[in-house]
């Protein structure tokens, strides 16, 4: 999708999601355990875990509408169908790459550990996305009738949210490879299953339905307004039935149907508060948009500063020893974000002046870590 063309409200829940990403991670992996008890942790933690259903509903509405132009030549299996596979491809390599115990293949055959395994094949926010956006891309090129396409992005939802309490209570790994076995629940460890996670990602290629519609026919701003609506009645219903009507037992048990609904009427609450925000803003530009476009990038670095050893031999968990306090956090959150953020418009800028050249980085050094981490 050109920048022109690209929907900014979308990209600004995207880039938001993301720069909130970085505060989750610093807080939950540094703060000292015993803040974590307090009653204003609760409240950040719900707002924290906000963060990846957004950003998987952001990832599955713009996919979709990128898919608006070209369709036909997808339907070929051409360049324009392996473009988009590469990408997805990309997305989904550098997921399971964040998840290797150790920078080296060789170490990781030798040490085949169930706690090796299961951190190898965890399931983490980027391979959900990936393989949402595989489905999506296969499902839209073999569904002919664009309305049927959207049919089952609502079907797929619906039967993903109704499976989901009964996949947590299976171990699948009896079943079949931990790979796959990790995509239904998280008793091997992992973050974002697919159930209920990829009712995310399919929602937000319905919702993109209505949001094309309106785009034909001029009917944004009633979009928006049903977008803030519509979000408020998911909210609040879903807040009555999870805390004042249901048991506390079955409030407690993820996942529920409402546990998706509460979320989705925040992110589309958001989306539409959004929208008449950027009306004021002409020519917006911001460093948000930034980070939303180059999210692949930001998502990958931050986590490589927190988690790898980089910092004079150790992490930024090593060094807190997970023991900062609050302002501690929030000082490394800021320093972290400034980086993000300047990482992002640098290369944003760099991509737009020399395409081709920053391809070939970009390739060059996925190959050269490959290479690395198969001989080490």
């Amino acid at each position: 999708m050109s920048l022109k063309n690209r929907a900014l409200f979308i990209d600004l829940l995207k880039g938001m999601a993301l720069i909130i990403m970085i505060e989750v991670h610093v807080v939950n992996e540094l703060l000292t355990p015993a803040l974590k008890e307090t009653w204003w942790f609760a409240r950040l933690n719900f707002i924290n875990g906000l963060v990846a259903p957004s950003f998987s509903f952001a990832s599955g509405l713009v996919f979709v509408l990128s898919l608006q132009k070209g369709i036909d030549q997808l339907r070929t299996f051409g360049k324009e169908f392996w473009r988009k596979v590469s990408r997805i491809g990309l997305i989904f390599f550098v997921g399971y790459s964040l998840h290797i115990p150790y920078y080296s293949l060789t170490k990781i055959l030798a040490n085949p550990t169930q706690s090796n395994l299961e951190s190898l094949y965890t399931v983490d926010i980027l391979q959900l996305i990936s393989t949402g956006l595989i489905f999506l891309l296969l499902a839209r090129i073999f569904i002919k009738s664009e309305n049927r396409f959207y049919n089952f992005s609502l079907i797929v939802t619906a039967i993903i949210l109704i499976i989901s309490p009964l996949t947590w209570k299976i171990d699948f790994a009896q079943y079949m490879p931990l790979f796959f076995a990790n995509y239904f629940n998280k008793m091997h460890g992992s973050l974002f299953p697919g159930f209920p996670w990829w009712a995310f990602v399919f929602s937000g290629a319905y919702v993109a339905k209505y949001y094309i519609k309106a785009k034909q026919n001029s009917t944004e701003k009633e979009f928006a307004k049903k977008l803030i609506i519509l979000g408020a009645v998911f909210y609040f219903i879903s807040v009555i039935v999870q805390y004042f009507l249901f048991p506390a037992e079955l409030a407690n048990f993820r996942p529920n149907p409402f546990f998706f609904f509460e979320r989705f009427g925040v992110i589309l609450f958001a989306l539409g508060v959004f929208w008449f925000y950027l009306q004021k803003k002409e020519n917006y530009k911001s460093l948000i948009l930034d980070v939303s476009r180059e999210s692949l990038l930001i998502y990958w670095v931050h986590l490589q500063l927190i988690y790898r050893e980089i910092l004079w031999g150790k992490s930024l968990i090593q060094i807190s020893e997970k023991n900062y306090n609050l302002l501690q956090c929030l000082i490394v959150t800021a320093i972290l974000i400034v980086l993000m953020l300047a990482l992002a418009k640098v290369w944003g800028n760099l991509k737009g002046r020399y395409p081709v050249y920053s391809r070939w980085v970009t390739v060059a050094v996925l190959s050269i870590g490959t290479v690395i981490f198969i001989l080490r």
